[in-house]
């Protein structure tokens, strides 16, 4: 759960935008489904036939006459617009890429800081629940654990060194292409998942030596997780920007 945690926050310039293609593709097939299950729902019963009277005059009326008791005048097919090809799943997911790359990549000419003044407001705007909900859950973790002050400031200090490192090895990934908005990769994903994964460990090991192990059993048993709040407080903000896409 909590490496799943830093690969969601740990990459927030496209990880950030990957959420939204997630949903987006969540979305597609719960459409999907609407549409198969809309027809059978609302469909209308056909009122039931009235038996033939023999009036041929009668029995003509009848036959025209509509739910509501008036006699359609001049009955026709109802107008319709050009039936839409359907768009397969594969045809969906490449315009999802195309548009993810068009929101989240370099566009034409664009500079490192005009990139970062289009981008930098979403990953805060992103963050600023999550952040705000960690650092309350390591306020009241602490309090129930008797973290003292001197501890807490440690632990600060060190965490520093980490978001370093972290931000250092998500710049490489973005530069070298293995995170890119341009392209689906999921296998460079996973390799990236777990070298945050490396990181994430060395820096509980790091905790576990300004904690005693009773201070941090009492925090995990407040439902506070160390992977998660580095995830969320990590500043994703100072990102590189990914590199303009080969023509």
């Amino acid at each position: 759960m909590a490496r799943a945690t830093w690969v969601l926050a740990g990459t927030t310039v496209v990880g950030f935008a990957l959420a939204i293609w997630l949903y987006l593709d969540n979305r597609s097939l719960r459409d999907e489904l609407d549409e198969h299950a809309q027809p059978a729902a609302t469909a209308e019963k056909a009122p039931p036939a009235e038996a033939a009277t023999g009036d041929v005059w009668d029995d003509a009326v009848k036959a025209n006459t509509n739910r509501t008791g008036k006699v359609a005048i001049a009955p026709g097919p109802a107008p319709s617009l050009p039936a839409e090809k359907e768009e397969s799943r594969g045809e969906r997911r490449q315009r999802r890429q195309q548009d993810f790359a068009a929101r989240f990549g370099r566009w034409d000419g664009e500079t490192d800081e005009e990139y970062r003044a289009r981008i930098v407001p979403l990953i805060k705007l992103g963050l600023a629940g999550p952040r705000e909900r960690v650092a309350d859950m390591r306020k009241e973790a602490e309090a129930k654990a008797k973290v003292t002050a001197e501890q807490s400031a440690k632990l600060d200090k060190t965490f520093d060194k980490v978001y370093d490192d972290v931000l250092t090895y998500t710049n490489k990934a973005i530069a070298d292409g293995q995170l890119s908005p341009y392209e689906r990769n999921v296998a460079g994903w996973l390799d990236f998942a777990g070298g945050l994964g490396g990181i994430l460990t060395d820096a509980q090991g790091q905790v576990g030596q300004i904690l005693n192990a009773g201070q941090m059993k009492a925090m995990y048993d407040a439902g506070f997780e160390w992977g998660e709040y580095l995830g969320a407080m990590a500043p994703w903000e100072r990102l590189n920007p990914p590199p303009p896409p080969h023509k």
